[in-house]
């Protein structure tokens, strides 16, 4: 697949079906109970294992189909963690939520540690794409579980200093405590900086994809450039009114009472990224 308008149709899909679909499977794990979660996370595995595997394999694929292997093993990657947090079963160790009146440092504290075996996960996650791919020509790969893993720092800080929208249709019952340690504000410091680095990397993957020598390297470069473009458009769903939730709330069951909690954006959205 060498079109570049394909190819940037077909990451969109990519990105908006991974997460219904994650969406889909935890609301489902959220009705039939706590154990459901865990089996959802033992039955994703394969996404994990098959992603590391695919990688390794197209670390030296510098073909066309090299870079589509590489790019879609890293979101394999990136689903699994992404179904293993939002099933708190790869979380942190604080379950509890943050009074309302806490001082910055204690809700700093609290918010790193419900997520910290997350992100203790996707650091070791990213370390573990660069030694599969580190020796090999095709780094595609690296650089898309990179973009997803920063984008998602990203969108956690924002999301902790304040923003005017949160989704909360999203976010289920193992995590319900999330939603006291995020807060609502008209803006914050670090959203413009969030803005300009994410667009200015678009910018760059594009240029890159401009100047490449080979279509492997071009298309590996495009889906970088939608990549980021989609990270980049899910922070700024979290301050324009747009309602962005329902691209994937049509397909989900339905809950009796939804819980009306703090959800940061599913990107990785892929699940990009929440």
């Amino acid at each position: 697949m060498n079109n570049p308008w394909l190819v940037a149709l077909t990451t969109i899909f990519v990105w908006w079906f991974s997460t219904g679909a994650i969406l889909w499977r935890i609301r489902r794990a959220d009705l039939s109970g706590r154990a459901a979660h865990m089996r959802s996370v033992v039955g994703g595995l394969p996404l994990l294992i098959g992603g590391y595997i695919a990688m390794a394999n197209s670390a030296d694929d510098t073909s066309v189909r090299g870079a589509h292997v590489a790019f879609l093993s890293a979101v394999s990657v990136w689903g699994w963690f992404e179904l293993a947090f939002l099933s708190g079963v790869v979380a942190g160790p604080n379950r509890d939520h943050c009074p309302p009146f806490a001082s910055m440092t204690e809700r700093f504290l609290r918010s790193v540690g419900t997520l910290l075996w997350h992100e203790i996960g996707l650091i070791s996650a990213l370390i573990l794409c660069a030694v599969l791919v580190w020796t090999g020509e095709n780094h595609f790969g690296l650089w898309t579980f990179a973009t997803l893993f920063f984008a998602r720092v990203s969108a956690k800080l924002n999301l902790f200093l304040g923003v005017p929208r949160i989704n909360t249709q999203f976010l289920p019952k193992p995590l319900a405590h999330l939603a006291s340690h995020f807060r609502h504000a008209r803006m914050n410091f670090l959203f413009p900086v969030s803005i300009t680095v994410l667009t200015f990397a678009t910018g760059c993957w594009m240029e890159r994809a401009a100047d490449a020598q080979t279509d492997g390297i071009f298309i590996g470069f495009v889906l970088l450039t939608v990549l980021t473009a989609l990270a980049l458009l899910e922070h700024w769903f979290m301050v324009l009114p747009l309602p962005d939730q329902k691209l994937w709330t049509w397909m989900l069951p339905s809950v009796e009472d939804p819980a009306e909690t703090v959800a940061e954006p599913v990107p990785g959205r892929i699940p990009v990224g929440e």
